[in-house]
């Protein structure tokens, strides 16, 4: 606690005015030449108010003796040495890469065939009657007076132009010189409208048929 804090604020004012008032009366006194008895009596009778000191601080107790036993320190524990964990070598192998898949084959579906040409063949036929080819006036005379008769299948080949180039007994009449005149009829008489393949372009072909070989009556 502070001095000033210990003086009552009534006494302190009362303090400050009486040594206001000393101060005036002792200046008042020296300007007129008072007699300094004059100014003891004076200040005698100034009431001045005692101040109460604050009362010394009271001193800490003094700390204890030390214990001359001290505990006996811990002991010190080594610490055993790591061992180090083994060294790992990872050895990372390269691995080739992959080639590039190959892109997918793009499929190309086939184009559609072409339509079928139109068919324009066209079979050959006989030009004309192939009964007039052999009549009665044909007939071998040797073989009339024998009375010799018979049927005879043939077949022929014809050209382009339609004209016969070779002639085949397929049946004989059983008689050859009726067999022979036959092949030798048809090939000076018989005339053929060509065929046609299939580009309508002329083609030859073959003709088959049979002559009866009989004596009037």
């Amino acid at each position: 606690m502070a001095y000033g804090d210990n003086v009552d604020p009534k006494n302190r004012v009362v303090a400050i005015v009486l040594v206001g008032l000393f101060t005036a009366v002792l200046g008042y006194g020296l300007v007129n030449g008072l007699n300094i008895s004059i100014v003891k009596k004076i200040a005698e009778k100034l009431d001045v108010v005692d101040v109460e000191e604050p009362p010394p601080p009271e001193e800490p107790p003094p700390p204890p003796p030390p214990d001359n036993k001290l505990p006996p320190p811990p002991p010190v524990v080594t610490p055993p040495s790591p061992i180090p964990p083994p060294v790992t070598t990872n050895t990372v192998q390269s691995v080739p890469k992959a080639p590039p898949t190959p892109p997918p084959p793009v499929f190309t579906p086939p184009a559609p065939p072409a339509p079928p040409a139109p068919d324009l063949s066209q079979a050959g036929s006989p030009r004309g009657n192939p009964g007039r080819w052999a009549t009665n006036d044909d007939y071998p005379a040797r073989a009339m007076r024998e009375e010799r008769e018979g049927t005879t299948g043939f077949r022929v080949t014809y050209n382009v132009e339609g004209r016969v180039t070779s002639c085949d007994v397929t049946s004989s009449s059983g008689h050859a010189d009726l067999d022979a005149e036959t092949c030798k009829l048809i090939q000076r008489r018989g005339r053929f409208n060509p065929g046609k393949d299939r580009a309508g372009n002329p083609t030859g072909g073959t003709y088959s048929n049979r002559i009866r070989w009989q004596i009037p009556r």
